[in-house]
């Protein structure tokens, strides 16, 4: 590595993080580059663990790192045949509709531009969508009714220049940390109100002055109330509005309509109801922070005009501390709506339902194939896979067949397509199983490019360490594609800023000033220029110095009569309800640690200790109804399907509400993908799925035993009931239920040591191979509680000393190995446990988070585990001191 640092950008949310990798004796580190904008030197946990990602990618057969078609590995130059072949003949015998692409906002945003170059404008298909339609469609249908463009008006500063803050549907402590450590500061610092909509407890409680449970679903009928209010109030801007929105009266006249009841409808208390009113009317500088929350919703685009509704009706948007924002859950989801990376989008912000667009586009391109009209969106697309219209799709970068709602359906789609084209990094996800062709593709350090955040800010990814094998970037393997296909004129990359270039041409043509995405001045960056480039914010139109941190401040919007519009909302219920066969509402989300189908952070021990397996969250009283109790696995059915999860009882879950984390797979559990249990039911206007409101039931799955097992060998445990599996670094870790013990046969070649207990059902056995421990399993009624670092630790010992042979049946280690264990993981920054802050609470030192940051560094990383240390102090602190 010839430059000792490299400064990059986190490969996780939409914050988009400024990453410095220094090169070591042994390898890289990571830190914060205190540089970048967006986080100015922090990290959350997941972004601290990069380099830990890093090392486990590099270790055995995780990576793809071969071509394989048809299952037999290939160069690149068959690969890249294969492909062309097969989409050309479906090109040829079924037309262009036949053929579709799934992308991913973890695409760089040069990869995303062939990507919809390739499709749209040479094959001449519509059908290209990406994961983020799972994410952010609802906002970018909000904000192109209300604004006229997919525009996020503010910036991440206005959180610390706002008088108050309202998040809604964002879980921010946990989701996006970074920028919630912002908030949290300036919280400290000047007082910033915090209002808190969600209806459950989260992290985010903790930064909040004031929390709304309100009844999911029910957001449109809460922001139509404050609209109404604000008009009895007297704060509607009407001089603001007059000049510079449309459509007020009518929203107005819809707000009344909702606002007679809505502390009913949301389930609120009146008086914190009144409370939240109030503040927001008398607080000119007011940001609303909303997310997955408001987005994943079958009403969702109306919920983001709600929001924005009262925004514009009180003139607080693009104003300093005082606007609506959208926060992105993936690192490019907003470069990948800037290529036109949607279903419903054209490059460069253009609209494929306007014919001076597509001719304009089509003349930039020189693609005589592409035509108007928007293509099949994520949940219609795999329908049409299922029922035969596509015969060929490529999908990049995602997993589908955990991520998408109807999730068995998704995979029958898959196993009926005739051709299914995987680029990936990995060598084994859900969907590319089904592929027939796999093609290796970089990973974050590797791939060179640009991504832009949630505050439309351009930063530069940078390559800091080789690929594994044959693995190339996916611009390059489109590029070839293309080539292989007859397209090579259009497709003449070499690098990656030759791909950017042209994209940032394109946004300059022939644009009217309408087109608020506008990055001109990049149109002739010198290569050497891109690989210094600094982050920058678009709008960056040619002849401009910089960028442009707020939009529409001045009113003027990007409608053709320059104005905003208010849209006429009304409540209407989620399409599914409780009832008597499914009495509980599931919710879902993201856990602190995890991102998306574990993929990459599954491989790493740290990020996998806080949460060790899925959670079902559930109110005590509903718990008590289903004769569940703490601990106990749970089946949790809808009309699609059922999954396994284990029962945690928290009043932080409203009565009739559950709580389940979207992250685990077939890979990680055996039972516990949510994609199961949602239909397909959409925004009308985004195509966004519902998955935040299905309806369901849970009961108690009866097992005779649970059981911890840990390996460093792979099991085949296909057949039990209940797993889950997690990285512990030298083995793997299974949570098990079942009603019979396994059999272990990849076992059977190896020393076993055993204890049991019949009359408590308690069986305790060890795998020994030459004296090195392989694997060891603890069953009893309930999951037995055990020194399970000290036990992970012996899996690095060449071979068992005598004495620690019988502890480990025991389960109990050295008296001097009990008192450095670490328990439950608190603090994956740090790497702080359990224990080393119940101590620092008993010695008497410790009265308050800040003094266990002090005594053991928890808490002073992201700051996303404060909640759960200042939980501890509250249970811990009044046994210390009695």
């Amino acid at each position: 590595m010839s430059n000792p640092e490299i400064r990059t950008t986190c490969p996780y949310c939409g914050v988009g993080c400024g990453v410095i990798v220094s090169a070591t004796r042994d390898g890289w580190a990571v830190g914060g580059d205190p540089d970048h904008p967006a986080n100015k030197g922090r990290l959350c946990s997941k972004g601290a663990a990069l380099i830990d990602t890093v090392a486990a990618e590099a270790k055995g057969d995780v990576r793809l790192t071969q071509p394989m078609v048809d299952g037999k590995p290939a160069p690149w130059d068959s690969a890249i045949h294969a492909v062309a072949d097969r989409l050309s003949a479906t090109l040829a015998e079924h037309g262009p509709d036949a053929i579709a692409f799934y992308v991913s906002g973890q695409l760089l945003t040069e990869d995303y531009y062939v990507a919809n170059k390739l499709i749209k404008g040479f094959i001449g298909s519509p059908h290209i969508d990406t994961n983020s339609r799972l994410c952010m469609a609802s906002t970018v249908a909000g904000h192109k009714r209300a604004f006229g463009a997919d525009v996020v008006p503010g910036c991440y500063e206005d959180l610390e220049l706002a008088d108050l803050v309202v998040l809604v549907g964002s879980n921010l402590a946990w989701c996006h940390p970074v920028l919630a450590q912002r908030l949290r500061a300036a919280r400290q610092q000047r007082g910033t109100r915090v209002v808190l909509i969600d209806p459950r407890g989260t992290a985010s409680s903790d930064l909040a002055d004031l929390h709304l449970a309100l009844k999911p679903g029910s957001d449109v009928a809460l922001f139509n109330g404050l609209l109404a209010h604000l008009e009895q109030a007297g704060a509607i801007d009407r001089d603001y509005a007059l000049r510079h929105v449309q459509g007020l009266e009518a929203a107005l006249e819809a707000a009344r309509a909702d606002a007679a009841d809505v502390a009913e409808t949301c389930g609120l208390d009146p008086d914190d109801l009144a409370r939240f009113y109030d503040w927001f009317t008398a607080t000119p500088r007011t940001v609303t922070v909303f997310s997955q929350g408001v987005n994943q919703s079958s009403r969702g685009t109306d919920k983001v005009n709600a929001i924005l509704n009262v925004h514009l009706a009180t003139g607080r948007v693009g104003k300093p501390g005082s606007s609506p924002f959208s926060v992105t859950g993936q690192p490019n989801a907003m470069g990948g709506r800037e290529v036109g990376g949607l279903a419903n989008q054209l490059a460069a912000h253009m609209n494929p339902d306007d014919p001076l667009d597509v001719e304009r586009l089509r003349r930039f391109w020189k693609a005589p194939a592409l035509k108007g009209g928007q293509g099949l969106k994520a949940v219609d697309m795999f329908r049409a896979i299922r029922d035969g219209r596509i015969k060929a799709l490529w999908i990049m970068a995602t997993n589908p067949a955990v991520s998408l709602p109807e999730s068995d359906l998704v995979r029958e789609a898959l196993a009926l397509c005739p051709t299914v084209i995987v680029s990936d990094i990995v060598h084994d996800t859900d969907s590319l199983r089904h592929a027939h062709i796999r093609l290796p593709a970089l990973g974050w350090g590797e791939k060179d490019g640009t991504v832009t955040n949630s505050e439309r800010r351009i930063s530069r990814q940078r390559t800091f360490r080789a690929g594994p094998g044959a693995a190339k970037p996916d611009w390059w393997i489109m590029t070839q594609v293309a080539q292989a296909m007859g397209f090579g004129a259009a497709f003449p990359y070499r690098a990656a800023v030759e791909v950017f270039r042209e994209h940032a041409a394109l946004s300059d043509f022939e644009n009217d000033g309408l087109r608020a995405f506008d990055i001109g001045a990049m149109a002739r960056v010198r290569d050497g220029e891109y690989q210094q480039l600094a982050p920058f914010q678009w709008p960056l139109p040619a002849g401009a110095k910089r960028g442009t941190d707020r939009l529409y401040g001045d009113g003027r919007f990007s409608h053709a009569n320059g104005k905003a519009r208010m849209v006429a909302v009304r409540q209407q219920a989620p399409v599914e309800r409780a009832s008597l066969r499914f009495p509980l509402i599931a919710n879902t989300g993201r856990y602190r640690d995890q991102w998306h189908t574990m993929t990459r952070t599954g491989l790493v021990a740290r990020l996998s200790a806080h949460r060790p397996e899925p959670l079902l969250e559930i109110n005590p009283l509903d718990a008590l109804a289903a004769d569940l109790m703490e601990g106990d696995i749970a089946r949790v059915t809808s009309l699609q399907g059922a999954v396994l999860m284990r029962v945690a009882v928290t009043e932080a879950q409203a009565q009739g509400q559950i709580f389940l984390p979207m992250h685990w797979n077939d890979s990680y559990a055996s039972h516990g993908g949510i994609g199961r249990l949602f239909a397909g039911h959409v925004d009308p206007i985004s195509g966004q799925p519902e998955s935040k409101h299905v309806s369901v039931r849970v009961e108690r799955l009866i097992t005779q035993w649970q059981a911890l097992l840990m390996t460093s060998r792979a099991l085949d445990l296909s057949n039990f009931p209940y797993w889950v599996r997690r990285d512990a670094g030298p083995c793997q870790h299974y949570r098990l239920a079942g009603d019979t013990l396994p059999v272990l046969a990849e076992l059977a070649d190896c020393e076993q040591l055993e204890f049991t207990d019949p009359a408590r059902f308690l069986v305790r056995r060890a795998w020994l191979d030459q004296g090195r421990l392989v694997a060891c399993l603890f069953a009893a009624p309930d999951l037995p509680s055990l020194a399970t670092d000290w036990l992970t630790g012996l899996f690095t010992q060449p071979a068992l000393l005598p004495m620690d042979r019988a502890r480990l049946l025991a389960g109990r280690p050295p008296e001097a190995d009990a008192c450095a264990a670490k328990g439950a993981l608190i603090c994956a920054c740090n790497n702080v446990g359990r224990h080393a802050i119940d101590a620092a609470i008993r010695s008497g030192n410790a009265c308050s988070a800040a003094d266990i940051g002090r005594l053991t560094g928890a808490g002073t990383g992201c700051g996303s585990c404060l909640p759960e240390i200042k939980e501890i102090l509250r249970h811990v602190a009044p046994v210390a001191a009695a």
